[in-house]
């Protein structure tokens, strides 16, 4: 009998994983057989991980990084996708966390794993990263990840991105907003992580909280306001025969049929 990779990644731990470290909570996504894809049990594992850093009193901020090559690659296909409501928990957990979460990406970021990256207040990105929404192109739509998306996104890169599911590197990512700063070159993500970790520490609890909360204001009225229909949507698009196509096509490594 053949074992799933994600059989395989539950069977040897955590599929994310917790460090602390001078005032600083690290969760490293670590299910590399999958390329860190949002499967029940790593959405599950980093809502939990998240919980127990906001209640930790001696943590200031929360990193949230990876194993392997890939940050995230977004919907676990072999799962059929994630859970729309759980989804939409996780990320609105990010933004309204009452302690800052930085993303510490060198890898590629695919489809919901953007989605990640738009819920975190502030994203690093490394030489080695790539970026793609390729969900139009096995037949669904960016639609929960689209609440801490678009109030950030550059408008008229969201509709070009979106729309061809091209991928584009760190440098045009943090040209439309989609993360804060971005290595070239021989640059070492680390080091350009560490003035933006030290400025975290040097905050108390209520000014980091208050703060934050100036800054998600908008983003959260996008989940009061849109939460439901669009996590309706998406159930709806993955349960589609366009959608099984698509995500079939995908896993066997062809065009979908509808590719001229």
């Amino acid at each position: 009998m053949t074992t799933t990779a994600a059989e395989q990644d539950a069977s040897r731990g955590p599929l994310v994983r917790s460090a602390h470290a001078k005032g600083i909570t690290t969760l490293t996504l670590d299910s590399p057989g999958n390329r860190n894809a949002l499967s029940a049990g790593l959405v599950s594992e980093l809502y939990a991980g998240l919980e127990k850093a906001a209640a930790d009193g001696g943590t200031r901020a929360i990193v949230l990084t990876h194993t392997g090559n890939t940050f995230c690659a977004g919907a676990d296909l072999r799962e059929g996708g994630q859970s729309p409501g759980d989804l939409a928990a996780v990320l609105r957990t990010i933004v309204e966390l009452p302690k800052p979460v930085v993303a510490r990406v060198d890898g590629h970021v695919r489809a919901g794993g953007t989605g990640l990256l738009g819920a975190c207040d502030i994203s690093v990105a490394g030489p080695a990263s790539t970026f793609a929404f390729t969900e139009a192109r096995i037949g669904v739509a960016p639609a929960v990840i689209s609440m801490p998306l678009l109030p950030r996104l550059d408008a008229r890169a969201a509709s070009r991105y979106y729309l061809t599911g091209e991928r584009f590197d760190a440098a045009e990512a943090a040209r439309i907003g989609l993360v804060t700063l971005a290595a070239t070159g021989d640059e070492d993500v680390d080091a350009l992580l560490a003035p933006v970790l030290d400025g975290l520490r040097r905050g108390s609890p209520q000014g980091l909280a208050e703060s934050k909360r100036l800054v998600t204001a908008e983003v959260l009225r996008t989940f009061d306001r849109d939460t439901d229909n669009l996590a309706a949507l998406s159930a709806r698009l993955f349960a589609s025969e366009e959608a099984r196509e698509g995500m079939t096509a995908f896993l066997e490594r062809r065009e979908p049929s509808w590719v001229p």
